[in-house]
């Protein structure tokens, strides 16, 4: 069943009673509402397209926090073979906001991580909503340092509000895992690829999108701070999220104009909660493209690429 964003509320009222038709149909079979019902699917979907042509940049952090929006776990079943999971910074304990390990990816070899939100109440509670303890971000620098010495392609699904702000992760180095884990992003002789599939939120996000390629789902989101953190900075109010987001430029589109990412993938109309298979495989086919592209780079060549990208950002994307 279909959950519906606040600004979709038309939508599910359209969409709900093309669908009390049909249940009317089934119970009483002598009942024809086919061409109504037929009618109400074909405002519904104009109306769908209507509202995603235009949508601002709150109404798309709002699609990308959506609840069924494929996840990396969703990700990692359909597009790797071999997941292999590797748990634990060797240090403390093992973070289930960050998942990762082994797969083959077109049946061959690389480390795969990403941060996982989960699908339910439970789940979210044991992935902590996808905001990782410094343990989390240990245990991609691990991962990493093994993808490195067996000359393995590192890929990043990137998902997530932002690292944990508890009193038990500053006690145990947060913003220096988040710094450790950036900086291996850099060190790393390996390819390295990150799509953003949801939320990419503040520091949390950038310890894992630090890397050769980085693209942005459609309607996923790319920020130093949450809107509501930014407006309750800047104005005392978190309701001011909207001109927040504006102000911020957090979308793909406006990122991608920045050369903060490389490229934005499609995703289906409504949001790639409602097509998920489609939407997984339009990042399959991204990561297969972009893995193409730094097939034949020297580990130097990557490092020095890779370096050169992100120094590039504050003076070529702003100028642009």
């Amino acid at each position: 069943m279909t959950q519906y964003l606040d600004f979709e509320k038309p939508l599910a009222e359209i969409e709900g009673k093309a669908e009390e038709l049909r249940a009317l149909a089934r119970a009483n079979e002598e009942m024809d509402v086919e061409e109504e019902a037929s009618a109400l699917d074909a405002k519904a979907e104009k109306m769908l397209a209507d509202l995603y042509q235009t949508l601002t940049p709150w109404r798309k952090c709002q699609v990308a926090r959506h609840p069924q929006r494929p996840h990396c776990r969703d990700y990692i079943e359909a597009l790797f073979t071999e997941f292999t999971p590797l748990a634990g910074d060797r240090n403390f304990a093992d973070d289930h906001a960050v998942m990762g390990g082994l797969a083959r990816f077109d049946d061959k070899p690389v480390m795969v991580i990403g941060q996982e939100k989960g699908d339910d109440t439970k789940g979210r509670i044991l992935h902590n909503f996808g905001m990782a303890r410094p343990e989390g971000y240990r245990k991609a620098v691990r991962l990493m340092e093994m993808a490195d010495k067996f000359g393995l392609p590192v890929i990043t699904l990137v998902d997530t509000p932002g690292a944990y702000p508890g009193k038990g992760a500053e006690e145990r180095g947060q913003s220096e895992a988040i710094a450790r884990s950036t900086e291996k992003c850099l060190q790393i002789g390996v390819p390295l690829i990150s799509v953003i599939v949801g939320e990419g939120g503040s520091g949390g996000a950038v310890a894992l999108a630090s890397a050769d390629r980085v693209a942005m789902l459609e309607h996923s989101v790319y920020s130093v701070i949450t809107p509501e953190g930014c407006a309750s900075i800047l104005w005392k109010n978190a309701e001011k999220m909207r001109e927040a987001a504006e102000a911020m430029r957090i979308t793909a589109q406006d990122l991608l104009k920045l050369k903060v990412v490389d490229r934005v993938i499609p995703e289906p109309l409504g949001g790639a909660h409602r097509a998920r298979e489609a939407a997984i495989a339009a990042v399959g086919d991204t990561l297969r493209a972009m893995l193409t592209e730094m097939a034949d780079k020297k580990p130097k060549e990557l490092i020095k690429e890779r370096r050169q990208k992100f120094l590039d950002i504050g003076s070529k994307g702003l100028a642009a």
